[in-house]
């Protein structure tokens, strides 16, 4: 949470924002929460790569979930979020940089396909979460820094999408009750003269628990039959109210996340925080790549080479950096 004094919610609000997380907490229930607004940025990663539109969805949700997570790091470091499967989105990777103090963190992010089989799936209609990532694992791992050891929590993909899986990690790795919502899509538009236009947008909003001597910290077991507490009893209370957000809500660029905090839980005091601001940031750059081509070694250079030229492409960014086969080559035994 920001150190900034809190504002409690009103009826009145500021204009929308976009690239931006919004945490807040809803002191009558003892839970605190973070709603991610993406526009611009998603935007630009997506555009970029030009995925097939199911495949475009479901990165565009793991870009809000990574932001979501990782603007909660409270130090200079990294937050990585990685899906491995065996269906035709074979990989989907997307990471958060903190930034220096009071600048925006970066975010970026990528998927990695089986073209035969993805287009196999498009034509048989074949785009939920489970058909395009199938049987496999998501990873989130936590970096501090070179000094400092790495955490890193796996779980395995859920059918129901990245939310149910995130909230897997938390409960095993954290134990801290949670309850996510995602959403990305495209939205399409008309100027005043006609034209069309198509922008990515995408979302998200979650609540945890904030935990008490004896409160709720992870679930509650199914075979247990005593009476719900009151803590229970808040919590189960937020997780309906977040259930009822719809794709649209996260998704309109003229509702500011104020207004939808405002809208779901004004009944039980809703405080919001002062908002971060989310940026893209790829850390890519020409000595980077030449290193990692220079990694290969000589003959594997020769071999990458048309007409003595190297073209390596960022899978982040879709930079193009293009290398003389000598200039890798020099120095080298």
């Amino acid at each position: 949470m920001s150190d900034t004094e809190p504002r409690s919610l009103t009826g009145h609000f500021e204009f929308s924002a976009d690239d931006l997380v919004q945490p807040f907490q809803i002191e009558g229930l003892g839970i605190r929460g973070r709603v991610v607004r993406l526009g611009p940025l998603v935007d630009r990663v997506l555009t970029r790569h030009a995925y097939p539109e199911p495949v475009s969805r479901l990165l565009g949700e793991a870009i809000a979930l990574t932001a979501m997570i990782g603007s909660a790091l409270k130090f200079k470091g990294r937050f990585t979020l990685q899906t491995q499967g065996k269906g035709p989105v074979r990989m989907l990777v997307a990471d958060y940089e903190t930034g220096e103090e009071g600048e925006a963190g970066h975010v970026r992010g990528y998927a990695q396909l089986d073209d035969e089989r993805l287009a196999a799936n498009l034509a048989a209609g074949h785009v939920s979460t489970a058909d395009l990532l199938g049987e496999g694992y998501l990873a989130m791992t936590i970096d501090q820094g070179e000094d400092m050891e790495r955490y890193q929590g796996i779980v395995a993909l859920d059918t129901e999408g990245l939310s149910h899986a995130a909230h897997e990690y938390f409960a095993s790795s954290e134990q801290v009750a949670t309850r996510i919502r995602l959403a990305a899509g495209p939205l399409y538009r008309r100027d005043a003269s006609g034209h069309a236009a198509t922008s990515w947008r995408a979302g998200a909003i979650m609540i945890q628990h904030i935990a008490r001597d004896g409160g709720l910290t992870g679930h509650r077991e199914a075979e247990d039959q005593s009476p719900p507490s009151d803590e229970e009893e808040n919590w189960n209370r937020a997780s309906i109210l977040i259930d009822t957000v719809e794709d649209h809500e996260l998704l309109d660029p003229e509702l500011a996340p104020t207004r939808l905090l405002y809208r779901l839980f004004h009944e039980d005091g809703v405080r919001a925080y002062d908002p971060a601001d989310i940026a893209f940031g790829c850390r890519c750059s020409r000595e980077r790549m030449g290193s990692v081509i220079r990694s290969f070694g000589r003959d594997e250079i020769e071999e990458l080479a048309t007409e003595g030229v190297i073209e390596a492409t960022c899978e982040f960014c879709s930079e193009v950096y293009r290398f003389a086969e000598d200039e890798l080559k020099e120095g080298m035994e």
